[in-house]
């Protein structure tokens, strides 16, 4: 048997590892424990925190894979509406995104409203996912089929709720558009005004001002659009968020896509950090979530009170954009 004098050093040298330990852990933010790879990427997020025990746990989760043969057509769904002034705000590199956020203190808010929606959502942050390779990046994928990268607008109820961070938590908190990016001989031109500032951005913690984004123009030119409920595609994962996916891509050129993928997850003390590409979480299961759509896919393609291409709007980019 051992005694308890015998205990004592190892007891004492316990006491001292947590007195030493526990200052550490209260000042280092759970922000920097995840990541898109290894024991502390997607797979591991609801192991590594308590509260977010939603990634791994949950119905609901985001991103998805789109399947224009399971989509249901509603005909209640209207054209969604974004406000068109132009907004200044700051780019980042945040280490897991780059992410621009607009301006605070602005009076003219974007809202958007109609679709599915109820309330009116005030634009607040955009996220950009991208692959180190043309074949993968987006977060959301249509047929099986991913995009180099997909840029995603967030934005929160602010009829119910005062801020972000209150929303986010809350049903009906939170709205993204989803805009699917698809490599072309010419960009977006709002685009060009978020990437034009990318070399200033290079490590983490990085910012810089961005004046004067239509974030309506960033848009694709269609009305078209699928929608589901789902989460929030990062840590803590929460189930709050009413997804639109437009049905048509925006283009983005291979300099950009360089651009993006010369950025680092590190800060610039720390330049063997890897790159910051690959930043997007797998597709989730549906578990029996409607998916729904404003393409009314039995109209005859001869009906010229409707765009001919209608009908074949997401089949005809489904199979298109397959990989060869």
């Amino acid at each position: 048997m051992i005694s308890s004098v015998a205990m004592l050093p190892s007891i004492f040298a316990a006491g001292i590892f947590l007195q030493t330990l526990i200052p550490v852990l209260s000042t280092v933010s759970w922000e920097d424990w995840w990541t898109y790879d290894g024991i502390s990427g997607p797979a591991f997020w609801g192991l590594i925190n308590p509260e977010w025990s939603l990634c791994n746990k949950g119905r609901r989760q985001s991103p998805v894979n789109l399947d224009p043969d399971k989509l249901l057509y509603d005909p209640n769904l209207t054209e969604l509406h974004v406000d068109r002034q132009r907004v200044d705000g700051m780019i980042s590199n945040t280490g897991h995104s780059v992410m621009f956020y607009l301006e605070n203190g602005t009076k003219n808010h974007i809202n958007i409203t109609g679709g599915p929606l109820s309330y009116k959502y005030q634009v607040y942050e955009i996220h950009i996912h991208y692959g180190q390779q043309d074949e993968i990046g987006s977060e959301h994928s249509i047929n099986g089929y991913s995009f180099p990268a997909e840029l995603q607008i967030f934005s929160f109820n602010s009829q119910l709720f005062a801020n972000y961070s209150d929303a986010v938590q809350r049903s009906h908190g939170i709205v993204v558009l989803s805009l699917l990016l698809q490599l072309g001989d010419l960009s977006n031109p709002e685009l060009r005004i978020l990437t034009d500032h990318l070399n200033l951005i290079k490590y983490s913690g990085e910012e810089v001002p961005v004046k004067r984004l239509s974030v309506a123009d960033l848009l694709p030119a269609t009305h078209y659009y699928m929608t589901y409920d789902g989460s929030t595609t990062v840590p803590a994962c929460h189930e709050t968020v009413t997804w639109l996916i437009l049905n048509k891509p925006i283009y983005i050129t291979k300099q950009q896509l360089y651009s993006l993928r010369g950025l680092m997850q590190g800060s610039k003390k720390n330049q063997g950090m890897a790159p910051l590409g690959n930043n997007f979480r797998p597709p989730q299961p549906l578990h029996n979530r409607l998916v729904r759509t404003n393409i009314d896919f039995n109209l005859r393609k001869d009906d010229e009170k409707y765009c001919p291409s209608m009908h074949k709007d997401v089949y005809y980019k489904a199979n298109d954009w397959k990989p060869n």
